[in-house]
């Protein structure tokens, strides 16, 4: 076979309205004249697909062999529902400062949600999905109206709630970079609820491994890593559980070079759900505080994220995912040129180095100051992102401080 025939082989032409999210698109056709796109790439957001419609685009040619598998195909009720009748709005809809109070008791009744779920996995009860799903979509409903306000909740970590913490914030996280790709409402609650279940197989893992301070042994990793089965078998107990679910429990330790768990799954058969979650909750992981390891920044993390893409992860989802968070996160606590200490509180999407930052105490001084929002892209403040800091290094109380900023 030639080598014309192999690269035939891996073109398809098809009609504009063949295509889906997760196909990769080589190039495209209008009514009059071939188009030759800036760049090939995937189609990860229905506003792509949207945006060839208005350019009069009647065929593409993608390479079927990358496309990545999108499991609302599988589930057949998601697969048909009609988008959510709540539009993505233009503009936020709350402000943070109103929505902060209400995501604040959402967290905490996830929290609570959460341990009960893990309570009842070893005791062997079925899990109350209606409970869980009430909980995702009230995430997902404040992630409409503002998703700053969920996202700086998962910026505060206590060590020792670090499975209930992480789940959550997990789950926030991937309704968030959902919101970013323009997934439609109904997969993005089924995405939300695998999310917030992704780990709970961890919770039958013995205690002195889950729970170990330092490095394990390569037996208690092979242990460990049975978490992922034992979750999706106690799924397989729990009634009205959709593929999209069981996907995202089944992939998220599986990587794109094939050397993931539990399945070795090659990134043809990693769906792009998976894909998803696999930078998600490396993420969360990576940037949560435990109490035999401190959490990285965030910067430090989407750096490893990069370094270890396209091997491990989908590089275009990762390079979609710090774009959806930007460089300095809402909730990342950082010190200014000036030496003053402060909270990102909104982000500057045209500007991601010059973000908003409510500052509340003054290292120069060694004293709280009067709380002020900045906005970095203003000359007036002429001021700057110095590093990212812990609390710990100037002996601060973030959550005092946190709730002073934006909860009371």
């Amino acid at each position: 076979m030639s080598n014309s025939d192999n690269v035939l082989e891996k073109q398809k032409k098809i009609p504009l309205n063949q295509l889906t999210l997760g196909m990769y698109v080589l190039s495209i056709f209008t009514k009059n004249k071939d188009v030759n796109i800036k760049s090939e790439g995937y189609i990860l957001k229905e506003s792509s697909i949207e945006q060839l419609k208005k350019s009069h685009v009647t065929y593409v040619i993608i390479d079927p062999s990358k496309t990545k598998q999108n499991d609302a195909t599988k589930d057949s009720e998601t697969a048909t529902a009609e988008k959510s009748s709540i539009p993505e709005p233009k503009d936020l809809t709350t402000s943070l400062d109103k929505e902060i109070k209400t995501a604040n008791k959402l967290y905490n009744n996830a929290k609570a949600l959460q341990e009960k779920i893990l309570q009842d996995i070893t005791l062997n009860k079925i899990i109350d999905t209606n409970a869980v799903q009430e909980s995702t979509d009230a995430i997902v409903d404040s992630i409409f109206r503002n998703p700053d306000a969920l996202l700086c909740m998962t910026r505060l970590r206590m060590k020792d709630d670090y499975l209930v913490e992480h789940s959550l914030n997990v789950s926030i996280l991937m309704t968030i970079f959902c919101k970013h790709l323009n997934i439609e409402r109904k997969v993005m609650e089924q995405l939300a609820l695998g999310a917030f279940l992704h780990d709970i197989g961890k919770v039958l893992i013995p205690d002195h491994i889950l729970h170990k301070p330092s490095k394990l042994t390569s037996d208690e990793y092979e242990i460990m890593k049975t978490h992922v089965v034992l979750g999706v078998e106690a799924l397989k107990e729990t009634p009205h559980v959709s593929n999209i679910v069981m996907s995202v429990v089944k992939e998220h330790h599986e990587r794109i070079d094939g050397k993931g768990y539990p399945n070795q799954l090659e990134a043809k058969d990693i769906s792009l759900y998976g894909r998803m979650i696999a930078i998600v909750d490396s993420y969360d992981a990576m940037t949560a505080e435990r109490v035999y390891k401190a959490g990285m920044h965030p910067i430090r993390a989407f750096k490893i994220l990069m370094s270890e893409s396209p091997n491990s992860y989908d590089k275009a989802l990762v390079e979609q995912f710090i774009q959806c968070l930007g460089l300095y996160p809402i909730g990342t606590l950082v010190k200014l040129n000036s030496g003053k200490v402060g909270l990102i509180s909104r982000l500057n999407k045209n500007k991601p180095l010059n973000p908003f930052v409510r500052v509340f105490y003054n290292t120069r001084l060694n004293q709280v100051i009067t709380m002020e929002e900045l906005d970095l892209s203003k000359p007036k403040y002429n001021d700057q992102i110095a590093s990212c800091i812990k609390p710990e290094e100037f002996n601060l109380d973030l959550l005092k401080f946190f709730k002073n900023a934006f909860i009371d």
